[in-house]
């Protein structure tokens, strides 16, 4: 198995489990995201902890993440960075829009702090 997937009450994680993000598990990466958004998780964190390698097509995956939980009205949160898909996602200045945390702890603290602004805001 390539992902192990939590769901908790308003966020769901996904734990991606291979060394290489790339266009072999890409697509079933994005078909899970898919699935979790179409299933009203509109927050999602995908955790990179165990990923030592992104190519352009792990770069679509989050992407897609990304553009998925913002057309929802959520938020998308990348944690776990790995040097090298730390660097990669510096080099294509996604790091610029993407929200990224070192721990899953502060990635959930994060969609914490998002989902109390937005009630804030709403009142």
């Amino acid at each position: 198995m390539n992902f192990e997937i939590l769901k908790k009450d308003n966020y769901a994680v996904v734990k991606v489990k291979v060394e290489k993000l790339d266009s072999q598990i890409s697509p079933s990466l994005k078909s899970e995201l898919v699935v979790l958004n179409a299933d009203e998780f509109k927050n999602i964190i995908i955790d990179l902890e165990d990923t030592r390698y992104c190519d352009s097509s792990g770069l679509s995956a989050i992407l897609v993440a990304n553009r998925l939980c913002k057309n929802s009205g959520g938020s998308f949160v990348l944690c776990g960075l790995q040097r090298s898909v730390s660097k990669l996602i510096s080099i294509s200045q996604l790091d610029t829009i993407l929200n990224i945390t070192p721990t899953l702890k502060e990635a959930t603290d994060l969609l914490a702090m998002e989902s109390i602004e937005k009630d804030l805001g709403d009142e």
